[in-house]
Parts: C-alpha cells; structure tokens; sequence
C-alpha cells in the first residue's frame, strides 16, 4: 500500500492539511488533487473585493509553494471514485482517467452553490458565487448594469448586495424570513442588519420569495416575486447557499450524515470517516462533536481548525487544543464578527449599540455561547477567554 497522503479538494483545508503535514516535516508523498483549473484560492472575498476592485484571483500561495513543498498539485482533475477496500481513487483530467493509490485519504471538497430552482434560473445574467470564474462572470455582467436583484438575504447574499450598492447600482435584496440572516444571527441582530442595508439604500423585500425569474431572448429582465410583485433587473445574484456534491462516493460505503444534521460525509470528532484511513475536512465534513452530536459548519476558521486536527491524527500526535468557533463578514464599512456557536433560541444580551455598530452577547440556559459585533474588533476579540470555558452570562453583564 502507498504511504502517499491524497487530499481531494484543493480548497483551503486541503491546502492547509498539505502545508501543515510539511511544516511537521511529514516527508512521504502529498498529492493534493482540485477540479477547478486553478491553484488554490481564498473564497471570501469573491463575494467582496472581487467584485468591487476585480484585481487577480486571490491565490492562498505563491506558485512555487508547491515545488518548494513538494506538494504534488493535479488540477483541472476529478476524482470519480474512492474505494476503500483497495486504498485507491479513480481520477480523470481532460477525459483521461487513471488510478491512484493511498495510504491515507483526505475529503475536502467543499460546496456547490445552490442554483435557483425555478423557472428562468437558467438566463443570461443569472450567476452564483461560488467560484472564482462565477465571480469573475459576475463582475464582467456589471459593466453597463443598473439594476440588480439578490435572492438570499445569507452571508453571500448580503455580501454581494453590500458591493453591488458600492458600485452605485440599484439592488433589490429577497428574502423569505422577516429580516436578514435570521437563521445564523437572530431577529434582534437580524433588525441590525437590515437598517445597515435601507441606509445604503437597498431595496430589502422580507416575507416574500421569487417565483420565478423572468426573461427576454434568453437574458434576464427581472424577477416576480410571491406577492405579485415584478422587479426589473439587469443582474440576479442566487445567494441561496450550497450543498455538499458527494456523488464521487457513490459505491464506497463511506457513511454519509442525515439532512437533519446538515449532510456532509459523516465522520467522528477527530474527522475520522466510516472507512479506515480516509478522513473529511471542511464544508463537506459533518463532524461530531464531543457528546456525539454532528454539526456541519461553514466557517473558514472551522475548516483550518479541522485541517490542523487531522495532520495531527495523520502524524499519530495528541489532538491540538480546542479553538473557539470564529467567522466574519465584511459589508460596506463594517466587519460582522461572530466568535462562539449561537442558536435559534439563544437569549441575544445587546450591550453596546449605537445604531449602527453592537456588541452583542448570546447565552443559553445562563451560560455565554457566542458574541457577535459589529464594528467592535478590538471588545468582541477580547470575549476569548470566556467562550473557552463555561462562563455564566451574569458575570459578563
């Protein structure tokens, strides 16, 4: 049996899994395989920076990285099959396939962004952004436009409104629940965000879906929406999430984890997977936590977390210490920052707001579970230390 180390998905836990085991001078091979034609690059600021600046792909790493490293990078290259039995992968690159064996097996495929799943979501000007070319096709349809429509009020869908208004055009922002990112933040946050997007003068229609989108000689013209509404659009942005595309598994045996629990290729608190030697990573991976319960998080932060964990396992050394769960989303001039794991159902404690910039801290049955702020880096990096422990949310306030 090879004692190469395959990672599948050149994103970035499988870049920072490749750089970890080389840092601890892991010295077998390290095969880090990606489907896109690119090296690997970072994804959150396609809805950001590469929209407004345009600029070149935000690559992770300098090209000659990988020679240094000795990291055998295969893009433009898919993996179709994974079998366990034998420790090997079947990979196919401009219509070839070939074999390729290994003695560990890292998952780290990340996402697809979810299309629009009704009519019309298949016109000219309609785009996701997940990738960096859906991006790039995205910022090219802005020359000229006046008017966009964003489905999702999310992380990206709020993202992208934010830039498409820095860019002076009209935005229109959909969505379904009463106010923006209700589901990761709470209503009260929830309301905080929708004032930063009226002021900037979106259009932010809540309660209400698209029902389809319309078009002219196969170019989007608009949307209609559920309550008989029509916007007129020159752009629609599809900011409806993703899903992990885990056909490539179909076969193995590997278990994959309930939609109750988010999906994702199951796995163990240490990202150990059902078959032996073969690990997950990242968006796809739905990991367990320490009493057993399976979570499949989003973050950037979570997934070099998970990276760092499993080059531990792979090198046979103690699990590294636990870090606290962090994420943030740039929108206009403000930095959302979210250290912790809020709920649904969390008591939001707001203890510093101005308006527009807060400070807010979440707790459960008394005990702080997260902090969000806005606007407030330096208090909210500060909160640390009392998310690392259980920290009644009396002594905070």
């Amino acid at each position: 049996m090879s004692d190469a180390v395959v990672i599948v998905g050149a994103g970035l836990g499988g870049l920072r899994l490749a750089e970890h085991l080389r840092s601890k001078e892991f010295d077998g091979p390290v095969v880090l395989i990606g489907d896109e034609p690119h090296p690997p690059y970072d994804r959150p600021p396609l809805s950001k920076a590469a929209l407004t600046d345009g600029g070149d792909r935000p690559d992770l790493k300098p090209a000659e990285f990988y020679t240094d490293a000795q990291i055998d990078l295969r893009i433009g290259t898919r993996v179709v099959t994974v079998d366990p039995a034998a420790h090997t992968v079947t990979t196919e690159h401009d219509g070839t396939t070939g074999e390729l064996s290994y003695g560990t097996l890292v998952l780290a495929t990340g996402l697809v962004a979810r299309a629009f799943p009704g009519e019309g979501g298949d016109l000219s000007g309609v785009h996701v952004i997940r990738s960096v070319d859906q991006a790039q096709a995205l910022r090219r349809d802005l020359d000229g436009a006046s008017r966009a429509v964003v489905i999702g009020a999310g992380f990206i869908g709020c993202e992208a409104a934010a830039s498409l208004r820095t860019l002076g055009i009209e935005v229109a922002l959909i969505e379904p629940e009463p106010v923006p990112l209700a589901a990761a933040l709470g209503a009260q946050i929830g309301e905080r965000v929708t004032r930063l997007h009226t002021e900037a003068g979106v259009d932010l229609r809540t309660g209400v879906t698209v029902s389809r989108i319309t078009g002219e000689n196969g170019r989007v013209t608009g949307v209609e929406l559920s309550d008989g509404a029509h916007l007129a659009a020159d752009v629609v942005v599809v900011g409806i999430g993703g899903y992990p595309e885990l056909g490539y598994l179909d076969g193995s045996g590997i278990e994959l984890a309930d939609r109750a629990t988010g999906g994702g290729i199951a796995c163990d608190d240490l990202g150990r997977t059902s078959a032996p030697d073969v690990y997950a990573v990242g968006d796809a991976a739905n990991w367990a936590d320490a009493d057993g319960n399976r979570h499949r998080a989003e973050h950037w932060n979570h997934t070099v977390d998970q990276a760092v964990i499993v080059a531990a396992q792979i090198l046979g050394q103690d699990r590294p210490p636990a870090s606290v769960p962090y994420f943030w989303s740039d929108q206009y001039d403000l930095k959302i920052q979210m250290l912790g794991r809020p709920a649904a159902g969390d008591e939001v404690h707001l203890v510093d707001d101005d308006g527009r910039k807060f400070l807010a801290y979440y707790s459960r049955d008394g005990v702080l579970t997260a902090v969000v702020g806005a606007g407030r880096v330096g208090k909210l990096m500060k909160t640390r230390a009392h998310l690392m422990k259980p920290t009644p949310i009396t002594d905070l306030l």
